[in-house]
């Protein structure tokens, strides 16, 4: 330890010792020199022999005569504690609201997507008219899990799939759209267009994709770990005296209070994200909610979907010039396949509009 003090103690010496940065100004400090001195803090052991040293200041090591110096502030490592956590509080906080942001966006953006809905219907009737006949063929809703399986459910050609079959249908009635606003486009051009509109569906969902590598436990433990770092600040504010100097104290003070508020706001703020990614789970999941061991699980099931929808877009535009398969009842199913299962979700007088254009 004691090299690796030598080695900065002759550059910190008159920037932290001689200025007496921690009773003068406390801002003054970076992040980056900081979490030095944190790591500098010698033990309790250490530091006594430090502080009964009497003999030539002079015969010890550069590393031992910073030390000392720095240990005839008093508090001085609680204080450089408390002004750590003071330097890295608006990065931390900033953090925490763009993530909360984030989670808002993506519920927004997952129930309101006109085009996302739109495939869930598309999706729905297929399987239904797969299902004809049965006691699954008249499903209200399903989980959107099997939104992955689709790719599972493949055509009589043994290489499309049900999804291939879904995006077409899509992009028809996209393109279609398209051509009655522009009646000179060809039925390739607006073939064309309907893909793009469909390709585009990820780009339009780009905060669900976000918030799915975010871990509920993790923003829950950076709240708490934000919060009781508090306690750093008023521990050294407990040993301030009457006879002491300088401007410490009294910005400590002040940042204690704005930093309180400003965590109370977080809190709310991280209530009301938690809500909105709950109402929205609920919304496709219903009382499913509740067997959902990860609370940001919904994202993660969009998100890898949007990857496979990315790759089949990709697929159906290399088909355009080649027939594609002209009926939901030309797939097979597999054992392994799982079809709608009935749950709670609303569809949009949007989506229930185009029924009669995604007809096979």
């Amino acid at each position: 330890m004691y090299m690796y003090l030598s080695g900065i103690s002759g550059v910190y010496d008159k920037q932290v010792v001689k200025h007496n940065t921690f009773s003068s100004n406390p801002e003054s400090l970076g992040a980056e020199l900081l979490e030095t001195l944190v790591k500098m803090a010698p033990s309790k052991e250490e530091e006594i022999k430090l502080l009964e040293y009497s003999g030539d200041i002079s015969k010890l090591g550069s590393a031992e005569r910073f030390l000392k110096t720095v240990l005839d502030i008093p508090f001085a490592f609680k204080r450089i504690e408390a002004m750590l956590y003071r330097a890295n509080f608006d990065t931390e906080v900033k953090y925490l609201r763009k993530s909360f942001q984030t989670l808002e966006e993506a519920s927004e953006e997952l129930k309101n997507s006109r085009l996302f809905l739109k495939l869930l219907e598309a999706v729905l009737r297929t399987g239904n008219r797969m299902n004809d006949g049965t006691n699954r063929g008249d499903a209200k809703a399903f989980k959107l899990d099997t939104l992955l399986k689709l790719v599972d459910i493949k055509g009589t050609d043994g290489k499309t799939t049900l999804l291939h079959f879904v995006v077409q249908e899509i992009i028809r009635s996209e393109g279609a759209g398209t051509d009655s606003a522009n009646g000179n486009l060809k039925e390739d051009d607006f073939r064309k267009q309907g893909l793009q509109v469909v390709g585009g569906l990820s780009r339009d969902l780009s905060n669900v994709k976000k918030a799915a590598g975010m871990d509920s436990d993790v923003l829950s433990s950076y709240v708490s770990k934000l919060e009781m770092g508090l306690e750093k600040v008023r521990l050294v504010l407990q040993y301030e005296k009457p006879d002491m100097q300088g401007n410490f104290f009294n910005s400590m003070r002040m940042f204690l209070k704005d930093a309180e508020e400003e965590i109370a706001k977080i809190k709310a703020y991280e209530r009301k994200a938690l809500l909105q990614v709950k109402e929205v789970t609920e919304y496709f999941h219903g009382n499913a909610t509740k067997e959902e061991a990860h609370p940001f699980r919904i994202f993660m099931i969009v998100r890898d979907f949007l990857s496979i929808l990315d790759h089949v877009c990709k697929e159906v535009g290399q088909m355009q010039d080649r027939t594609m398969v002209g009926s939901a009842r030309s797939f097979r199913i597999t054992a392994t396949a799982s079809l709608p299962v009935l749950s709670r979700y609303n569809v949009g007088q949007d989506a229930s509009s185009d029924d009669e254009s995604l007809s096979p």
